[in-house]
């Protein structure tokens, strides 16, 4: 049993170490077919559509509100950058104006002196346009990577007021027009005030872009007036107005009062209210009333005024105007540049929200993909579990435990979930417990038919042991030769019933009840099984070791080595032979049994041998090969390692004896020589003793040493080679159906033993005794001597008489029939009729 159960441990670490091989598909798996996708890309699948889906809509969203924040930011740095662009309007106007009044007295000028004189005074208004210039310079530097119209006004401007420098150098130099002077003046102005009105904050804020119009109208306004006050300005330096002068000075004021009115309409009510108040102002009121003085001459050129007076009255009108402007422009940039923090801080909101919905929901799809993912991977690794480790361990123990059925305790489900892999692991476990009990009942019924083969099997034994004490009766009682023979075959048949009993003990699963309390001889085991099969006489030994087997594996080692020579002889041709060899292997011994016969396939022979590596369960096929099944169970119960291998002209089964099955040869006294009914055949060799006995001295009834055959082997059972001659105090060998004898054998009361010498008168012509009527009779050749005690009679064997006299009658038979006038001598160490060496 702790063999078995080491191999069934051996087997469950095998299927331990094949636990982690994928289960094999019933068809190739493809990539194109959903339902052959593995679970976890399922379900990645699962999570990652909606999640690119959402991922794209979140794009474009962010991308929408970057936009909007980006588009901000730009409106919140071009406003910004107007409060430099308005400030040189506001100095590119001052030094237009004052170069408009001083172009006359420029062109009046007598000398250098003078010119250099009103060159000195505009010197002035040019370092402040430059400054400003300047200053609009690095203030545009981090707009370099505006948008292109913007980028394209500035470089407008750019341009136009570098035609403006061109003419401050020529201009004292170069005759040129004032509408020319002027006209570059106006058109660096205009390039100004377009890229002033150029930002846009989008269509969809209106409140911005009504805070880009506001300031845009109010400084095109401012424009207006400053190009009114060049005309006028110029017009009181020269003393005179120049042809068209009223409709131009008309159409500018007209242009103001528009721009103006379109500021009152975009601009806020404290804008509005803060204008009306700086209108109130007294230099303002002053420059207004002067201007409406010089327009208001009805269709006739206007009134000239003071030059000087009107540029002072104007100059403060305009600096005033250029105050608000830039309370306006601060106003709108700062509404721009709030607006840009809240679209900004928007967008981040947004794109903060977008971020942690995304990874809320990843996280959840993650957590709830891995608990479907880790449900359905233990699940699937229970099953093959149940599959491939505890099942088929359940069933292990089912098959190899003797007695009573172990409980088997079924696991619970690795899955506690109510959901529907829950309830599939539940399945599982109901599948799971429904094999078990399945299993438990055929346990139980195959323990019934095991109780009931082995009942069978003991009734089967006792009443084979009841024939064969019959038949030794009846041996000991025949005086015909072919009736004695027919016993004898008869007690053979017997004997190999009682093994084929031993076999359904074996089937059952019970161990054999044949054991030894010593160590016996290999030589004589391998007797023993010789003489359990029905051919033993073609069993030759041909070299047996020294050997010596432990006591309690003695009876099935017989039968085990019995099985593999009825093979042997059974598939082989009547007149080949099996040879037998023993030899010591390491700590161990190896046994090789070779035949002569059929053979078996390649396919046949690996079968065979995982049969007997393997010990199968027993079935219908059990049956019918119940000599590899016996072999295969009573190895693997000892240890016993048997292969069989292909010969030159069969095959050899090589039985190999583990260390622990081999013991120490006992002590001479608990040795005895073997019984007196030996096998008739099949000794040959070293192994066989040759020192002459006693019993070999002639006898009446046996054939002289030149007899050179036997007419008929005498059988010979397992307990015959295997017990001792004479039973021990405690009574008879083992299986021996012997009581217990005295240690003196007499032949009756007071008789005498016969003389251990029969009295023969010579040979005749055939080489057969010559018997001497009555003088074995001690009562015919002494007297009585009853006051002379009689020395005690050990009586011969019956069995060992039985068999003499069958071989004297059937040699006196084949001596009559043969008519050889000579017998030749058979050699040393063969075995004669008498069963003596």
């Amino acid at each position: 049993m702790g063999v078995g159960a080491g191999r069934a441990q051996t087997v469950s670490q095998h299927r331990r170490r094949r636990f982690d091989v994928r289960v094999v598909p019933h068809r190739r798996r493809s990539p194109l077919r959903l339902q052959d996708w593995r679970m976890r890309t399922k379900l990645a699948t699962v999570l990652v559509i909606p999640s690119v889906a959402f991922l794209v809509l979140a794009g474009v969203q962010t991308q929408s509100l970057v936009g909007r924040a980006t588009t901000l930011s730009d409106f919140a740095a071009q406003v910004g950058i107007g409060q430099e662009i308005t400030q040189l309007v506001h100095r590119l106007q001052q030094e237009r104006d004052r170069t408009a009044g001083k172009l006359f007295a420029l062109r009046a000028a007598a000398g250098e002196e003078e010119n250099a004189a009103v060159l000195t005074a505009l010197q002035p208004y040019r370092d402040a346009s430059d400054q400003a210039a300047q200053a609009l310079r690095q203030a545009a530097e981090p707009l370099a990577d505006a948008d292109s119209s913007w980028r394209g006004n500035y470089s407008v401007a750019s341009q136009a007021y570098q035609q403006v420098d061109y003419i401050r150098d020529v201009l004292a130099t170069v005759v040129l027009g004032d509408e020319t002077i002027l006209g570059n003046y106006h058109r660096a102005i205009d390039a100004l005030l377009t890229l002033l009105a150029h930002p846009s904050p989008g269509d969809d804020r209106s409140e911005l872009s009504a805070a880009a119009l506001r300031y845009v109208q109010f400084a095109r306004a401012k424009e207006l007036s400053s190009r009114l006050r060049a005309e006028l300005y110029a017009a009181a330096s020269a003393g005179e107005y120049d042809r068209g002068a009223a409709t131009q000075l008309t159409d500018l004021r007209s242009r103001q009062f528009t721009a103006l009115g379109t500021f009152r309409i975009a601009a806020t009510n404290a804008q509005v209210a803060r204008y009306d108040q700086l209108s109130q102002d007294p230099a303002f009121v002053e420059a207004a009333r002067m201007e409406e003085r010089a327009l208001t001459q009805g269709s006739t050129a206007p009134r000239l005024l003071p030059a000087e007076q009107w540029w002072t009255a104007s100059e403060v009108r305009h600096d005033l105007l250029r105050d608000f402007e830039a309370e306006v422009l601060a106003a709108s940039a700062e509404q721009a540049d709030t607006a840009s923090s809240a679209q900004l801080r928007e967008t981040l909101l947004v794109v903060g929200v977008i971020i942690t919905v995304l990874l809320v929901a990843l996280l959840i799809s993650v957590l709830i993909g891995r608990s479907l993912a880790r449900s359905i991977r233990l699940l699937r690794s229970r099953a093959l579990r149940i599959a491939q480790i505890e099942l088929p361990e359940a069933l292990a123990r089912l098959r190899s435990v003797s007695g009573g059925v172990p409980n088997i305790e079924v696991s619970p489900a690795v899955v506690r979930s109510l959901d529907e892999i829950g309830e599939l692991a539940e399945a599982f476990v109901a599948v799971h417990r429904s094999a078990v009990g399945v299993a438990v009942e055929q346990a139980t019924m195959r323990r019934n038919v095991n109780a009931m083969f082995v009942n069978l099997a003991r009734r089967s034994q006792v009443l084979v042991e009841r024939q064969l004490e019959l038949l030794d009766d009846l041996e000991r009682e025949e005086s015909n030769p072919d009736q004695l023979e027919n016993l004898f075959k008869l007690d053979h048949l017997a004997a190999r019933m009682r093994r084929n009993d031993e076999s359904l003990l074996v089937l059952a699963g019970t161990e054999s009840t044949r054991r030894w309390n010593r160590p016996i001889g290999l030589n004589a085991v391998l007797l023993a099984a010789s003489a359990e099969i029905e051919q033993y006489q073609r069993v030759r030994h041909e070299a047996v070791a020294d050997l010596h087997v432990v006591g309690h594996a003695v009876g099935e080692l017989v039968h085990l080595l019995a099985e593999l020579l009825e093979n042997a002889t059974a598939f082989s041709r009547p007149d080949t032979i099996v040879q037998v060899m023993a030899r010591p292997d390491g700590a161990g011994a190896v046994i090789e049994i070779a035949d002569q016969g059929l053979g078996m396939s390649p396919t046949a022979l690996a079968e065979a041998n995982t049969v007997l590596a393997e010990p199968p369960a027993a079935d219908v096929a059990t049956v019918e090969r119940m000599g590899l099944f016996v072999v295969s169970h009573l190895a693997a119960r000892h240890g016993i390692e048997v292969r069989l291998h292909g010969g030159a002209g069969g095959l050899v089964a090589r039985v190999r004896l583990p260390g622990a099955l081999l013991a120490a040869a006992p002590p001479p006294s608990l040795d005895p020589p073997p019984s007196r009914r030996f096998l008739s055949a099949g000794r040959s060799g070293p192994d066989t003793p040759s020192s002459p006995g006693p019993a070999e001295l002639p006898v009446a009834g046996r054939r002289p040493t030149t007899v050179p055959r036997q007419a008929h082997p005498v059988p010979v059972r397992a307990e015959d080679v295997l017990a001792p001659a004479a039973p021990v105090a405690t009574g008879g060998g083992w299986w021996s159906r012997e009581g217990p004898s005295s240690a003196v054998p007499t032949t009756g009361a007071g008789s005498p033993a016969p003389p251990v010498v029969p009295v023969t008168a010579g040979t005749n012509e055939r080489g057969l005794p010559v018997r001497v009527p009555m003088a074995q009779l001690s009562t015919v050749t002494q007297p009585a001597r009853p006051q002379q005690r009689q020395p005690a009679r050990r009586d011969p064997d019956p069995e060992a008489v039985g068999g003499m006299l069958s071989r004297l009658y059937n040699g006196v038979r084949r001596a009559e029939a043969e008519q050889t006038a000579e017998i030749p001598v058979p050699p040393p160490g063969m075995w004669n009729e008498g069963g003596q060496q």
